[in-house]
C-alpha cells in the first residue's frame, strides 16, 4: 500500500492498493474489479467511468498499516487486511453477451484469490453476470440498496438492461433464494416488476419506511445467511451523490444506507459487494466519486471487524 503518497499522486489504484491483473498468481483478503461498462442505461450514460474515478478519489482514503484509527471506538480499522486492485474487465462494444460472459469468468477467478470480491460498475446490468459466478452455493441471499427494483422482464425489448439483473440473476442462479431491496421510490415503478418480486417472496422496502422505522427495516435482513451485497449509487439522496444515471429524490442518507450495510455484514456472511450506477461525468465537483471511495472503504471496515469477515476462507 503506497499510503505514504498524496491522494493523487499515481498510478491511480483502489486505496493505492498494488495492482495484480488476473492472469498473474496471487491471493488477497480483498480483492477489488472494475466493470467499465454502461451500455445498458435507459436514460444518462457514464457508469462506464466510475472504477477509474474511484481510483483516483480513492487515494484520499488509503489506509496505513495500522488501518484507519477509529474516533468511536479509539481503535484502528481494517488493520492487516491485505487488498489487491485486479484491474478491470474489457468489455466488447455493443456486445453483452461476451461481456457478460467475460465478467463471469473474471468474478469466478477473483472469488478464487480473495475472502472478499468486490466490483465497481458499471451500471446494474453486471449484477446478472456476477451472480451466474455464484451458481455453485447451494443457498445465496441478496440484499440491495437501490431506488429502482431493477426486476423488469424486459425494457424496450431487451432483456438484459440495467432494468433487469436481478430478474435475470432469479432465472438462472439456482441458489438464489431471496432478495431484499430497500430504498424504492420514484414514480417509474413498473407493477409487472413489482407483482414478481413479491410472487417469488422478496422484500421490497421503500425509502420512506427506512425514515419512518429504521430499526424494523434492520429486522427484515437475512440472519445467518451467504449474503451479496449490491450497491447502487442511486439509493442515495442525489443532494449526497448526484452523479448517477437515474437520480430519485429522497433517497436514503448515507448513515442510514450504512446502517443497512453494517446489519446485514454483522449477522451474515459476506460472499461479495457491487458499487454500480456511480456517474461521474453527471458531478463535475467529484463528490460522487469522493462519496464512493468512502463507501467501499467503509464497508472493507464492517467486513473486516465483523464476526463474518477477516479470517475466513474464499468461497466456497
Amino acid at each position: 500500500m503506497r499510503h505514504a503518497e498524496l491522494a493523487f499522486t499515481g498510478p491511480a489504484t483502489f486505496l493505492k492498493a498494488p495492482h495484480r491483473p488476473l492472469s498473474e498468481l496471487w491471493t488477497a483478503d480483498v480483492g477489488l474489479l472494475g466493470l467499465p461498462y454502461d451500455f445498458a442505461v435507459g436514460y444518462r450514460p457514464g457508469a462506464r467511468f466510475a472504477p477509474g474515478a474511484l481510483r483516483e478519489a480513492s487515494g484520499r482514503y488509503a489506509p496505513g498499516p495500522e488501518g484507519y484509527f477509529d474516533l468511536e471506538t479509539e481503535t484502528y480499522r481494517l488493520q492487516g487486511v491485505r487488498i489487491v486492485d485486479a484491474g478491470d474487465v474489457d468489455p466488447v462494444q455493443l456486445e453483452y453477451t461476451e461481456t457478460f460472459h467475460r465478467i463471469t469468468l473474471a468474478a469466478r477467478a477473483l472469488r478464487k484469490r480473495v475472502r472478499l470480491p468486490v466490483f465497481v460498475g458499471g451500471d446494474h446490468s453486471v449484477s446478472y453476470p456476477i451472480l451466474r459466478a455464484y451458481d455453485d452455493l447451494a443457498e445465496l441471499y441478496v440484499v440491495q440498496l437501490d431506488a429502482h427494483l431493477d426486476f423488469s422482464d424486459s425494457r424496450n425489448g431487451t432483456k438484459y438492461s440495467n432494468s433487469s439483473p436481478f430478474r435475470r440473476a432469479a432465472e438462472e442462479v439456482p441458489g438464489l433464494k431471496h432478495i431484499t431491496t430497500i430504498g424504492l421510490r420514484g414514480l417509474r415503478t413498473n407493477p409487472e416488476a413489482y407483482g414478481a418480486a413479491k410472487a417469488r417472496g422478496h422484500t421490497p422496502i421503500t425509502a420512506s419506511r427506512v425514515r419512518e422505522n429504521l430499526p424494523w427495516v434492520l429486522d427484515q435482513l437475512p440472519r445467518g445467511k451467504k449474503v451479496y451485497l449490491s450497491f447502487d449509487a442511486d439509493v442515495l439522496d442525489p443532494s449526497i451523490l448526484p452523479g448517477t444515471s437515474s437520480p430519485e429524490v429522497e433517497g436514503l442518507s448515507y448513515a442510514e444506507a450504512m446502517a443497512v450495510v453494517r446489519r446485514a455484514i454483522e449477522q451474515n456472511k459476506l460472499v461479495g459487494f457491487d458499487f454500480v450506477e456511480l456517474a461521474p461525468n453527471l458531478d463535475s465537483s467529484g463528490l460522487s466519486a469522493l462519496v464512493g471511495a468512502r463507501l467501499l472503504a467503509e464497508v472493507l471496515c464492517e467486513w473486516a471487524s465483523g464476526a463474518n469477515g477477516f479470517g475466513l476462507q474464499p468461497e466456497p
